[in-house]
């Protein structure tokens, strides 16, 4: 059996540097290492639609706002499948199944669902479509076959959902399913970047984001603005790095070559460190320094996202083949599935012969 990825991203806006760091660059790595044979990236329509659901049309605009961003940021649809969850009917059909493999206790049990939950404040009144979304992930993740998730730390407890629906389903019906593994970042500070302001995590409604196709301007204000050390208020005062979101980017972003091109007077990022923590160091040199990167950074990925959106109809014909694609290898697990559940009324030779010598005496 060959190596497979599935990942992908709910479509409720733009993407930021947080999806980045956690997942869009290492996709790029992995498409281009050749290592793996088939790459499936979704855009998840129907799992944001399960707290989105009075605002549909929120979900339909931003379909194009991802793919732009995808593109953008070099995935290749020609390495790469990218569809629309929507748009394959099969994954509900089999978490339907799922979900008879799974009690409500347990998804009460699972940590990224008790986070989310509390972040939308469905405390008291839960969309059961949003409380069952670990099976929903579970049908994305094993139609395709998919032997890898690159995902943030954050997924772990989902990955780990999906694993016992497989050794489930497998349990019972037999050797059917592809147990996945998680692929987390190699990099610690992009397991979870945090927002601008210094929180834990970068948020739309928050407003802490850096958006991918945000303009040079609006990128420089954001890092300007961002939370340092508080304790830092004259440039002679020792700062601390831990907890300091500019130097939390530095770590996910900053690479030794860019010393010598914009900050010659530090060869390393330990040094610059270690003359911030002393003192004498502010915080403003160290934010154009950061400036300076996200710059190098997101200058091509701005302008390869303006050639796309002159052609939005060939992003959505690119859309289209990948979901007819992604709906032809999920149609055959799904008849595996069925096959393994005995439920393939119409295809089962062997059981029509033996119910008509049943009533035919």
């Amino acid at each position: 059996m060959g190596k497979i990825i599935l990942t992908g991203d709910r479509p409720t806006g733009r993407l930021h540097l947080g999806h980045f760091v956690g997942s869009l660059r290492r996709r790029v790595e992995l498409q281009n290492s050749g290592i793996f044979d088939k790459i499936f990236i979704m855009i998840a329509d129907a799992q944001a639609l399960t707290d989105n659901a009075d605002n549909p049309e929120k979900i339909r605009q931003n379909i194009i706002e991802v793919s732009l961003d995808y593109l953008a940021c070099g995935i290749d649809p020609s390495k790469s499948t990218i569809f629309i969850q929507s748009q394959v009917a099969e994954l509900c059909e089999l978490a339907f199944y799922y979900m008879n493999l799974v009690t409500v206790s347990r998804l009460q049990r699972n940590p990224t669902v008790k986070t989310e939950i509390q972040m939308r404040n469905f405390e008291t009144s839960i969309p059961v479509g949003f409380f069952t979304y670990p099976i929903s992930q579970a049908s994305d993740i094993t139609a395709f076959r998919a032997t890898t998730v690159p995902a943030g730390e954050d997924q772990q407890p989902m990955i780990e959902q999906a694993r016992e629906i497989v050794r489930r389903f497998n349990g019972i019906y037999g050797d059917t399913l592809v147990e996945p593994e998680i692929l987390l970042p190699d990099n610690a500070a992009c397991m979870r970047l945090p927002g601008t302001d210094g929180k834990a995590k970068m948020s739309k409604s928050l407003g802490n984001c850096i958006y991918l196709s945000d303009s040079s301007e609006e990128v420089r204000k954001r890092v300007m603005s961002m939370y340092t050390d508080p304790d830092h208020i004259r440039v002679e005062d020792p700062g601390k790095v831990e907890g300091n979101t500019v130097f939390t980017y530095l770590d996910a972003f900053c690479r030794p070559e860019y010393f010598a091109q914009y900050w010659p007077d530090y060869s390393s990022l330990d040094e610059l460190k270690a003359h911030y923590m002393r003192g004498g160091l502010g915080d403003v040199k160290v934010k154009k320094f950061l400036f300076a990167i996200l710059e190098e950074m997101l200058t091509p990925i701005r302008e390869r996202r303006k050639e796309w959106e002159k052609d939005i109809p060939a992003v959505f014909d690119i859309l289209k083949r990948g979901s007819e694609a992604a709906r032809e290898v999920a149609a055959g697990t799904l008849a595996d599935v069925r096959r393994a559940m005995r439920i393939d009324y119409f295809d089962d030779a062997e059981l029509i012969a033996e119910q008509s010598r049943k009533f035919q005496g």
